[in-house]
């Protein structure tokens, strides 16, 4: 009997050692330029290819695509499984609210130096928010923060900490604990994974208008966790339901339907201000 339990208590130590090697694998999974990027010539004009250097040194690239007659600016955060060459549909898409759109890689993602990681990425969002404000002159309060997925998490961290207009999150979880237990499906699983990405703690620090976009059919995370998200943030707040609409086909399935939901969301919580005369 000594001996078995000796045995399990190993058999525990080593799938906690390998979970916890596996565990930026699990989390992270960066396509690498060319990956994901088309031909240049197919998107010259409608983005600038832009650099930022992050607190801690690092290199990373960003898509800026700009619209001179608009005074607000989108910081967009893609998922775990994205670049800002795969997402270039989606900008299309997000540009028919009118808004500049800065497309983040994140460290390790596209043509982006370094590797990933929870402080990492962080780092990387806090490197674009600074271009955004001190490159491009934006005021915060015409920021809006939006992030699909892992993307919705650094957005939460972000908008939970820098001053901005307004937070969208698109498809994301509450926590990785949480989220870690969904897909494993393991007794205290959970507690093994070092990352936090606690979003439905931070959100409730969120004190901006808060925009909650699931889809129905979300196979990877749980429409219920959106609705944790939800029920956590402060007011004003909106919860949109994508009937039909997965994991990472939202936007493209929402169509006219999404845009409209996001203009609405935009004129009557982040309406464009009248810039303010030097005195």
């Amino acid at each position: 009997m000594v001996i078995f339990l000796i045995l399990v208590a190993v058999g525990l130590l080593l799938a906690f050692i390998g979970l916890r090697a596996l565990e930026h694998k699990l989390i992270y999974f960066p396509p690498r330029y060319p990956a994901g990027f088309p031909p240049p010539q197919t998107y010259e004009g409608e983005v600038e290819d832009v650099w930022l250097q992050t607190s801690d040194g690092v290199r990373i690239n960003a898509f800026f695509r700009p619209n001179p007659a608009s005074k607000q600016a989108i910081l967009w955060l893609h998922g775990n499984a994205e670049n800002v060459g795969y997402g270039l549909g989606q900008l299309r898409i997000l540009a028919k609210t009118g808004l500049n759109i800065l497309a983040l890689d994140y460290r390790g993602y596209g043509k982006s130096e370094g590797k990933p990681s929870e402080t990492g990425v962080y780092r990387d969002a806090d490197a674009a928010y600074n271009f955004l404000v001190k490159e491009r002159h934006f005021r915060p309060d015409d920021i809006v923060i939006y992030g699909h997925s892992l993307g919705g998490a650094v957005a939460v961290d972000l908008a939970s900490r820098r001053p901005c207009g307004g937070l969208i999150v698109q498809s994301s979880f509450t926590n990785a604990r949480a989220m870690t237990r969904e897909i494993f499906a393991l007794p205290i699983i959970e507690y093994i994974v070092k990352s936090r990405f606690d979003s439905v703690e931070r959100i409730r620090n969120v004190r901006v208008p808060i925009l909650i976009v699931h889809g129905t059919k979300d196979d990877v995370v749980p429409l219920a966790m959106g609705q944790q998200l939800f029920d956590a943030a402060s007011e004003p707040k909106r919860f949109y339901r994508m009937e039909g609409a997965g994991h990472n086909n939202l936007v493209e399935a929402g169509g006219e339907g999404f845009v409209a939901c996001l203009k609405q969301f935009l004129a009557e919580y982040v309406p464009e201000q009248p810039v303010r005369a030097e005195s």
